[in-house]
């Protein structure tokens, strides 16, 4: 089966369905257990590294490289963006057992954006060679913006969608009980505050979208590996989001390695345009460093 053919796209996709039914299945809406979640983030990132497997089957080393290099990528991203996740849901305070359904939407929501933004991304590449400049940029400046505060910096009381939704919406005060985002009240619709929270995510996804999207296309510029190597990292977000929830002393450090990376891949993409391109594998060590070296880091504070 052809990589480029519409058979494998649906295969691909029907497969990624099925993931995360199985996803929304097992998560009740009640709090997850530190040890239920690494469980599952352990096979989400067993079932991403296996999909690497069929990359190296049919690109070989260089985009097996490549893709596992991305995948990495997007994941410490996706870890950086769960700590506004949990900035959002603590401000709106949130009631556990609304926060899994809110979080399977995000990441469907995520999916369909990083398809739309890699895919115009690449025909921006491929189209406009002084984009690799823009892009680069756009690293650099995202890896400063990390440095001064990353994710910490997000305020969701600020966000101007959820604001214009406040001030057009008829919003209901408290939330319902069943987790609704709509509910009907003497025959008049009203928003629930878990509508206001799922615009939240949502436009957090797309912002974040501007950093993970460039980042993967100075990885490489090949569609199937960028796009399915994002996919697969966030697959196990919710899983992601519970752990960190136990745990989200322990990552402290993460935004200043991310910010070191960011910063490196924009001045690599700028490089490409002066026909100077950096090994894939310095990019595979380099994130595998940072990571390690978070964790450590974090671990002695």
């Amino acid at each position: 089966m052809e990589v480029t053919s519409p058979l494998f796209w649906i295969a691909f996709h029907i497969l990624i369905a099925v993931f995360l039914i199985i996803d929304l299945r097992h998560y009740k809406r009640t709090e997850m257990s530190f040890k239920d979640s690494l469980k599952w983030v352990s096979i989400w990132i067993a079932v991403g590294l296996s999909f690497s497997a069929y990359v190296f089957y049919i690109y070989g080393t260089e985009e097996f490289v490549k893709y596992i290099t991305g995948y990495i990528t997007e994941y410490m991203l996706s870890m950086d963006n769960i700590f506004v996740f949990l900035a959002i849901f603590t401000y709106f305070a949130v009631p556990y057992k609304s926060r899994p359904f809110v979080l399977f939407l995000g990441i469907i929501f995520a999916a369909i954006f990083r398809a739309l933004f890699i895919f115009i991304g690449v025909a921006l590449l491929e189209r406009f060679h002084w984009m690799t400049y823009v892009f680069g940029a756009v690293l650099i400046y995202s890896g400063y913006k990390m440095a001064k505060g990353g994710a910490e910096s997000v305020d969701p009381s600020k966000n101007r969608i959820v604001q214009l939704a406040k001030k057009f919406l008829p919003i209901l005060p408290e939330y319902d009980e069943r987790g609704s985002f709509v509910v009907r009240r003497n025959n008049t619709l009203y928003f629930t505050p878990l509508f206001l929270v799922l615009l939240a995510i949502e436009t957090t996804d797309i912002m974040f979208a501007f950093d993970s999207v460039p980042a993967v296309l100075a990885i490489t510029r090949e569609f199937f590996t960028a796009y399915t190597s994002n996919i697969m990292a966030i697959l196990g977000l919710r899983s992601l989001y519970f752990l960190l929830e136990h745990g989200v002393k322990k990552l402290k450090t993460l935004g200043r390695g991310l910010a070191i990376y960011l910063f490196y891949l924009g001045v690599a993409f700028i490089l490409t345009a002066f026909g100077i391109d950096v090994p894939s594998w310095v990019s595979l060590l380099l994130i595998i460093a940072i990571l390690l070296g978070s964790f450590l880091t974090s671990k002695e504070e």
